[in-house]
């Protein structure tokens, strides 16, 4: 049984051995393996390095970076080069000034407009400030003694000539005085002559001819219904109201022969003490219908009513019998 087992553990023995042998023969046959491998890569590469080019392909090469370099936006980056320059030292030019000397300079220019006559436009007022700065300006470039009320150094006094002279715009944002320029609009008139005029559109249903619709136009007339308490939805509906009050008048009372509408969402002026709001609808009497407005509200009677406005809002209508 020793026997046995002494055997058994020499055979062990050996068999690790063997093994370990076969593994580092193995590992050695693929280290070759890999080292031929790459020699034979690298002469491959020398070989295509070594390679030459022929003629045509040296002309394509040279052609092809000739095109590139033409490609390129030289005098585009040039031009930006420049830009940044003159950027930058305009950057370094401008000097800031302090805040006391911005608030000087505000409220002198403020005194300088306050001098205005009244009903100045904003033209004058630029002419006047121009001519402040223009004033200033001299009087730094000539003496420092009469501008004692702003500058308070020599110091002082140049950065003031340059904001004058060079960075007048950003000064005038610094210390927030702005004018607006004003701008004129004219009105040009470019439909012909014989050309109709369009036809006003009148919300609702079509109106019926017995209505005789016209528009920007104020009937007088007694009241047979108030139109503070009595609104419609349309024109057409208002005119229905007052032929339906003809029709159903009981012997003695007024009969609607007027009808007064406010088509207008804002309301309808009128010179009474009441607000007229849109939609109100107005049903009116009288024999001989006679016009309270028609089209426009004259100047004379806007200049004695400020709130008239220019146009009649009203629209109205006399029934025909």
């Amino acid at each position: 049984m020793t026997r046995g087992v002494a055997s058994w553990g020499r055979w062990k023995s050996c068999s690790y051995k063997k093994f370990t042998v076969a593994i580092c023969f193995v590992n050695l046959f693929v280290a070759l393996v890999i080292l031929r491998s790459l020699r034979f890569s690298c002469a491959s590469i020398s070989h295509s390095v070594s390679k030459k080019y022929t003629e045509g392909q040296i002309e394509r090469i040279k052609e092809s970076i000739r095109i590139r370099e033409e490609a390129v936006p030289t005098e585009l980056l040039k031009a930006v080069m420049r830009l940044r320059k003159e950027m930058a030292e305009q950057e370094k030019s401008k000097l800031k000034l302090p805040p006391s000397l911005k608030q000087k300079v505000a409220r002198d220019i403020i005194e300088k407009l306050r001098s205005l006559r009244e009903g100045s436009n904003s033209t004058d007022e630029i002419e006047a400030v121009e001519m402040w700065r223009i004033e200033r300006l001299n009087d730094l470039k000539t003496s420092e003694r009469s501008l004692s009320d702003l500058v308070s150094s020599a110091k002082e006094a140049n950065m003031l000539r340059v904001a004058l002279e060079l960075n007048w715009r950003t000064l005038m944002d610094d210390i927030g005085i702005w004018i607006p320029a004003n701008v004129t609009n004219p009105e040009h008139n470019d439909k012909p002559d014989n050309e109709p005029e369009e036809a006003e559109i009148i919300p609702g249903p079509p109106l019926q001819p017995v209505c005789n619709v016209e528009l920007h136009t104020d009937y007088a007339g007694a009241a047979v219904r108030w139109g503070l308490t009595h609104h419609k939805e349309s024109a057409a509906d208002c005119c229905q109201a007052c032929l339906d009050q003809a029709k159903h008048a009981k012997p003695g009372e007024m009969k609607c022969n007027i009808w007064v509408y406010c088509p207008s969402e804002f309301g309808c002026f009128s010179p009474d003490i009441y607000e007229h709001k849109h939609q109100e609808c107005w049903l009116k009497m009288d024999e001989k219908p006679r016009i309270n407005f028609k089209d426009k509200y004259s100047e004379s009677y806007r200049d004695s009513h400020p709130t008239a406005p220019v146009v009649v809002p009203w629209m109205s209508g006399v029934i025909s019998n």
